[in-house]
């Protein structure tokens, strides 16, 4: 309680100094730009009374020279007076002594004042009286972690009754790192995040979004998750493949040389789901030999999975199980598709019915359909390989 009580002192000090320095650097702004507004009504209306002052002083002037050049030519030597009567009187038929610019009158004169509406005060004062909440739960909390092959499946659920969810985010950050990070955000309520390494304890919270709102709710108590699975990998090598840096991703490539790309070790185990994606938004040119699957051990020499211990689907969704079509099908495989196996042992011991000592309930699903079988083996096998073989350039599929 204290340290959320601290944490949300820090949230809400450091959120109002932002807000004060925002506030200040917006009015800032604003009474420049009124300012810079008020320069320009002036200069602009200044300028034509200006330019009529101007005219008005020069008729002014050049009256006051025509006068005292008069009353020069009247008092001077009676022998040069005729001749400044004659000048004076040339001057004068040439100055337009009765013309003056027209003056605007005062009603046509600006006069600039500034409105300023106090209602802004009032609603800034109601906006910032409302603005932010304290909630002592938030409205989401994690509820589950769930340990995968190099991954976690996280869950989370709504605890806040009349909280109507429209968005999750989920965010989670490596042991002791400073920064969360986004990992998903959307509408499920649990998502698998993979490429985590195993036995690293990493840090999850989740908040949401309200129906038809921008704001992200609380953050739920940060909650530690670990996996101790090893993530799955396909094996290096094969010509006809290439893998991501992780090797989780396999990618048909343009070489002539086909065969079944396996698992680097038998990691998956009954009881786990095995999930396959497909990853590009192109697929390539499906073919029947083209298998997604598991099996009891690698086999070379093969150029599929459809054969004996193994269990695969194909890109046309047939289902084979020890080389045998399955008269139930699933849809095709296309761009984005996921399949999915998850197996328990339903059976140990001799079984003279069906000869075999062990057998496997399988579960593929494809496509929001799936197909349910028993495996029959010959021996005890809990942990599998996982396997894909495609004929031609351009599938390219993630495992998890």
């Amino acid at each position: 309680i204290r340290e959320s009580a601290t944490l949300t002192r820090d949230v809400l000090e450091q959120h109002f100094n932002d807000l004060k320095g925002t506030l200040k650097k917006l009015l800032d702004e604003r009474l420049m730009s009124l300012l810079q507004e008020v320069d320009t009504i002036e200069q602009e209306s200044i300028k034509p009374l200006d330019e009529c002052q101007k005219l008005i002083e020069h008729g002014v002037s050049t009256a006051d020279d025509l006068l005292r050049e008069g009353e020069s030519a009247v008092h001077g030597d009676v022998g040069q007076q005729n001749e400044k009567l004659c000048s004076f009187t040339k001057k004068a038929l040439h100055i337009q002594l009765d013309s003056l610019p027209e003056v605007p009158s005062l009603v046509d004169v600006p006069c600039l004042s500034a409105q300023l509406d106090d209602c802004l005060l009032t609603i800034l004062k109601n906006q910032i009286f409302r603005h932010g909440t304290v909630a002592s739960r938030p409205p989401v909390q994690l509820e589950e972690f769930v340990e995968k092959p190099g991954g976690i499946l996280v869950r989370w659920c709504k605890v806040d009754d009349d909280f109507v969810p429209q968005d999750y985010r989920l965010q989670y950050r490596k042991g002791t790192a400073s920064h969360f990070e986004d990992v998903y955000v959307g509408s499920e309520t649990e998502f698998i995040v993979l490429h985590i390494d195993p036995n690293v304890d990493y840090q999850f919270r989740v908040c949401a979004r309200g129906d038809g709102r921008q704001e992200w709710s609380p953050w739920s108590v940060p909650q530690i998750g670990r996996t101790t699975l090893v993530p799955h990998e396909w094996t290096t090598g094969l010509e006809g493949y290439s893998l991501s840096s992780r090797r989780n991703i396999a990618l048909r490539n343009d070489s002539q040389s086909c065969g079944v790309l396996y698992s680097k070790a038998p990691t998956y185990f009954c009881g786990q789901t095995l999930t396959f994606r497909q990853v590009i938004e192109t697929v390539g040119q499906p073919d029947r030999r083209d298998s997604l699957g598991v099996c009891v051990e690698q086999q070379n020499g093969y150029d599929s999975l459809q054969r004996d211990k193994a269990v695969c689907i194909s890109t046309n969704g047939a289902v084979f199980v020890n080389g045998k079509e399955m008269t139930n099908q699933l849809p095709a495989v296309t761009s984005g598709s996921t399949v999915t196996f998850d197996m328990e042992v339903v059976q140990l011991g001799p079984s003279s019915n069906e000869g075999g000592n062990f057998k496997l309930r399988v579960t593929i699903s494809s496509n929001n359909r799936e197909v349910v079988f028993d495996w029959v083996l010959d021996q005890c096998c809990v942990s599998l390989y996982f396997g894909c073989s495609f004929s031609y350039p351009g599938w390219k599929v993630l495992v998890f």
